[in-house]
């Protein structure tokens, strides 16, 4: 057992490295991108007016046992969630973390499976996710011990699962599925969650990829293949959105009015360069916002609140 000890130290100390350190770099930073960055198997966010990466998190150093660390290979999803002081993400690896911004800990972790492409906070605390190629959502009872091995999940089949968005005002859960608007109802049961199936109707085109608030009003962006379209939750109609459209992997968008800079936050798009990443994220007329040559970056967010998943208290 003595032989041991020193490897068993130095993973003890890596998993605390994260949270042994509190970064004011991300906390500071007024006009910031968070990016789901498969290069380095990581998440990152990014100074959108500096252009450098200025923060990360990997989880081999963030709290994740060694023989889970596959579960996060190529990011697919990262997004600012609880007021925008956590991240939410996921990873085609199949794995879904929470992680608090000022310390990098991983607050809570699980295994999806399938090609997990996104996920969302329900309004007690859960997760749900949704994996494209397992064709369900998956609900996790969440705490913050990190990993539990015996949490309880629960799987809903649903096509082509690439994104969740929980809709506070409507109190329903929306996901694009393919060719359809699928709306669910939580049964709010903080030990076994669960979705029941509201409505669903059908969407143009097919293949929808990403399903996110469009911030301050009641629309959501949706993309897939070929278009990308604003849907009103309080309508269910769909407009085209002004913004260039052919295999966009992410759109997001901030306040009108500019928080603390004269750039505001323009609507920013990923478009793949090759197979399915690029090194830059766009406006919505294609006109570059940040670039880093090197990263392999799937989707792009403003680190920002959102007033669509989360009322104010």
């Amino acid at each position: 057992m003595t032989k041991f000890l020193p490897v068993f130290l130095l993973l003890f100390f890596l998993r605390g490295m994260c949270a042994a350190s509190p970064d004011t770099a991300a906390a500071g930073c007024q006009r910031c991108i968070v990016l789901a960055e498969q290069a380095e198997h990581r998440i990152a966010i990014a100074d959108v007016d500096s252009g450098k990466i200025i923060w990360e998190w990997k989880p081999a150093l963030c709290g994740v046992l060694p023989e889970h660390v596959k579960w996060f290979n190529n990011p697919s999803e990262a997004k600012a969630v609880h007021k925008g002081k956590y991240i939410l993400m996921t990873a085609s690896g199949g794995g879904v973390a929470l992680i608090r911004i000022a310390d990098k800990k991983t607050v809570f972790y699980g295994y999806a499976g399938g090609n997990t492409h996104s996920a969302a906070i329900l309004p007690d605390g859960n997760i749900v996710s949704a994996s494209s190629t397992g064709n369900y959502l998956m609900l996790f009872k969440t705490d913050t011990t990190g990993y539990n091995a015996n949490a309880y999940t629960k799987k809903i089949p649903v096509a082509f699962g690439h994104n969740v968005v929980w809709d506070a005002a409507h109190k329903r859960l929306w996901t694009a599925a393919m060719d359809s608007m699928i709306v669910y109802r939580y049964n709010y049961d903080r030990a076994a969650p669960d979705l029941l199936r509201d409505t669903s109707m059908l969407l143009p085109g097919t293949e929808a990829h990403d399903l996110y608030p469009e911030y301050g009003t009641n629309s959501l962006w949706l993309t897939n293949t070929t278009h990308v379209y604003r849907f009103d939750v309080n309508t269910r109609q769909l407009s085209p959105a002004p913004v260039i459209q052919e295999n966009i992997k992410s759109v997001s968008s901030g306040p009108a009015q500019p928080r603390a800079s004269a750039l505001g936050y323009p609507v920013i798009v990923c478009k793949p360069k090759v197979s399915w990443w690029t090194d830059e994220v766009l406006d919505a007329q294609g006109k570059r916002v940040f670039i880093q040559a090197g990263l392999k970056i799937y989707k792009a967010r403003w680190v920002l609140p959102d007033p669509f998943s989360e009322l104010a208290r």
